[in-house]
């Protein structure tokens, strides 16, 4: 299988958040996506998942806000970027 990886990153927060993304281009689209990309990005705090975004193979394209999960509708690689980054502000900014 021809995997590649297109984006990495991870950080600590100096409240001991964890920020992680990462996306691959796969030969074919993670079934029930269209799309040729697999990703995860996460966002933790003390071990607890306060924000996901994923596309799990069965469930498609979707995001976990707190302990909801909601459909998620991938565009492109820097909308998801974008949308993850502004889903943790909102979530640090609730605090």
């Amino acid at each position: 299988m021809n995997v590649e990886l297109i984006t990495r990153f991870k950080d600590v927060t100096p409240d001991g958040g964890v920020i992680e993304l990462v996306v691959w281009r796969v030969p074919s689209p993670v079934p029930p996506t269209i799309h040729r990309y697999k990703y995860r990005a996460a966002y933790a705090v003390g071990g607890v998942r306060l924000i996901g975004f994923d596309n799990e193979r069965g469930k498609g394209d979707h995001c976990h806000i707190g302990d909801r999960e909601v459909p998620y509708t991938f565009t492109t690689v820097q909308q998801l970027v974008e949308d993850f980054i502004a889903a943790v502000d909102a979530a640090r900014s609730a605090k």
